[in-house]
C-alpha cells in the first residue's frame, strides 16, 4: 500500500522522443510473495482526502481504513494530472541502450488513463495504448469498469476527455476513443503468434501512479496460461483470462493497460495481471499480459459494431439503483447478505464502498459510502431489493426509494438481483420500460422509466 498522493508534481513542459529526458523514476519495490493471487493491476483510491491510500483496482471494502477528514458533501477529490516521462539512458544508469530504444519507439504511443469512479467515491489510474492517430485507445476493461469520467494524457502533456466506444468483460479489454483528437502518435503493433518462452521483453506502464511511463524488463516465462484474477476486497472479485502471456517482468499497480513489447520494440501483449499474496517469502516477479492479436480481434469487433453475449458496444443502460448479487429472489434475504458489508453491484455497475452523502434509508446517495442495509422493506416475497437509489437517476426520479421491490420489467416478474440485470440489460440507454415496484409501506406501483446511459460494467 502507498498514499496515492505520491503523484508528485508533473514536470514542467511537455516531452517529445527527441527533446532531453528527465531521470527515469525507479520502478517501486514490490513485496516478493509465496502463495500466488493474480491481481488486476489498474490502481485505485478512494475520495479520502490527504490520507488517501492505495490499492488495487476498487481497494475499498468493508474493513477498509477511513481518513481523519471524510467529505459529506459527496464531493470527490480531483486526481492530479500527470504528464509522461520518457527515460533517458544517459540519466539512468541502469536503462541500457537497447531498452532506451524500445522505450523510444513505443512510449510515444501510450496514455495515461485517468478515471472517476463517482458512485464507488474513487477514482484510479492505469495506462492505454493509442492504436489509431484518431485517438482510439486500447486498454483493460477493469480500466474503465464503473468509470463515470475518463480523461488520458498523451506523451506530449494534452490531456483529452474519452468516451467508452466498447468492452470485453471476459477478455478484459476495451477500447475507448479520445475526443477531438487528431494526429497521435501509436504503439508499433507486432504479432502474438510467434512469442515463445525464453523471448526478452520489455513491460512498460504508469507504475504505482508515478505520473511516468517506466519502463521494466524480463522474459516470457510461459504462454498459453489460464489464470484466475481479482482486485484487493473491491467489486471485481474474480474473473478467468485465457491464452495470457507469462513474464518475468515485474508488472505492478498502474500497468494495466501498457504494452509488453518484444526486442524490436513491437507490441505483443497487454499488461492486465501481477502477483501478490500474503507470504513475505522472495520468489520471481510474475506479470500476464493479454496477446496482442486477442485483443485486437475485439477491438475489431467493436469498431465494427458487433455486440454479442461478451461484447458490450458503447455504454450499458442504467436505472440508478444499488442491489445486491445473486440468484436468492427472497428480499429478506438480500437483505441480511448485505448485512456483512456492501460490495454488491448497483444495477450500472457500481459496487463496493465509496465516499457519498445520503438522506438516511429513504433517501438518495451520490455514492456508496454511507449505504446502509434498509431499515424497512416492502413486504413481498420475491423481488429485487433496492439498497438505495442514485441521486438525479431514473429510479429516484421515478419515486423508488431504498427498502422498495421491484417485482416485474415490462410485464415480466422478476426475482432475484441476478434476474433484474439480465431483464434490464436487454435494453440500451434511451429505452423506456415499465418498472413495477412495492415500496416499504406496502404501495404498488408501475411507472414508465427512461434508461439513461451507465457507467461500463
Amino acid at each position: 500500500m502507498q498514499d496515492y498522493s505520491g503523484y508528485g508534481q508533473p514536470p514542467a513542459g511537455p516531452y517529445g522522443p527527441t527533446m532531453p529526458m528527465p531521470p527515469m523514476p525507479p520502478r517501486p519495490p514490490r513485496r516478493r510473495v509465496g502463495l500466488l493471487s493474480y491481481l488486476l493491476v489498474a490502481l485505485a483510491a478512494g475520495a479520502l482526502g490527504a490520507g488517501s491510500v492505495v490499492a488495487l483496482y476498487h481497494p475499498a471494502s468493508s474493513t477498509a481504513p477511513s481518513a481523519s477528514a471524510q467529505p459529506t458533501s459527496g464531493a470527490l477529490n480531483p486526481v492530479p494530472q500527470p504528464s509522461i516521462a520518457l527515460p533517458q539512458p544517459s540519466s539512468s544508469p541502469s536503462t541500457t541502450a537497447g531498452e532506451q530504444a524500445i522505450v523510444n519507439k513505443v512510449a510515444p504511443g501510450l496514455v495515461i488513463i485517468n478515471t472517476t469512479l463517482q458512485y464507488n467515491g474513487e477514482q484510479a489510474a492505469a495506462t492505454g495504448m493509442v492504436i489509431t492517430s484518431s485517438g482510439l485507445v486500447l486498454t483493460n476493461n477493469h480500466v474503465i469498469e464503473d468509470s463515470t469520467a475518463i480523461t488520458a494524457q498523451t506523451a506530449t502533456g494534452h490531456k483529452y476527455q474519452a468516451k467508452v466506444v466498447g468492452y470485453d468483460v471476459t477478455g478484459d479489454i476495451a477500447l475507448i476513443q479520445l475526443e477531438g483528437a487528431s494526429g497521435l502518435r501509436t504503439v508499433p503493433l507486432g504479432n502474438s503468434s510467434s512469442v515463445t518462452t525464453g523471448a526478452s521483453v520489455v513491460a512498460m506502464g504508469n507504475a504505482e501512479g508515478q505520473s511516468a511511463i517506466v519502463p521494466v524488463t524480463g522474459q516470457v516465462t510461459a504462454v498459453n496460461q489460464t489464470i484466475t484474477a481479482g482486485d484487493q476486497g473491491g467489486s471485481v472479485t474474480e474473473e478467468t483470462l485465457h491464452n495470457m502471456i507469462e513474464t518475468n517482468a515485474d508488472i505492478v499497480s498502474g500497468d494495466s493497460g501498457g504494452p509488453l513489447a518484444d526486442t524490436a520494440g513491437d507490441v505483443i501483449g497487454m499488461d492486465t495481471a501481477g502477483n501478490d499474496g500474503g507470504f513475505a517469502v522472495q520468489q520471481s516477479a510474475t506479470g500476464y499480459s493479454i496477446p496482442i492479436n486477442n485483443a485486437l480481434a475485439v477491438v475489431q469487433q467493436i469498431r465494427s459494431g458487433q455486440a454479442s453475449s461478451t461484447v458490450t458496444i458503447g455504454y450499458p443502460p442504467f436505472m440508478g439503483v444499488y442491489i445486491g448479487q445473486g440468484a436468492n429472489s427472497n428480499p429478506q434475504a438480500q437483505a441480511e447478505q448485505q448485512n456483512g458489508g456492501f460490495g454488491g453491484n448497483s444495477f450500472g455497475g457500481q459496487g463496493g464502498n465509496g465516499n457519498g452523502n445520503g438522506n438516511g434509508s429513504q433517501g438518495c446517495y451520490t455514492s456508496d459510502r454511507y449505504l446502509a442495509t434498509p431499515t424497512s422493506i416492502a413486504n413481498v416475497s420475491s423481488g429485487t431489493l433496492i439498497l438505495g437509489t442514485i441521486c438525479g437517476g431514473p429510479a429516484a426520479a421515478a419515486g423508488m426509494t431504498a427498502g422498495s421491490v421491484i417485482t416485474a420489467v415490462n410485464g415480466q416478474a422478476v426475482g432475484s438481483p441476478e434476474s433484474l440485470t439480465g431483464a434490464v440489460s436487454k435494453f440500451r440507454p434511451g429505452s423506456v420500460i415499465s418498472i413495477t415496484w412495492v415500496s416499504p409501506s406496502g404501495q404498488r406501483t408501475t411507472s414508465s422509466l427512461k434508461l439513461t446511459q451507465g457507467p461500463p460494467l
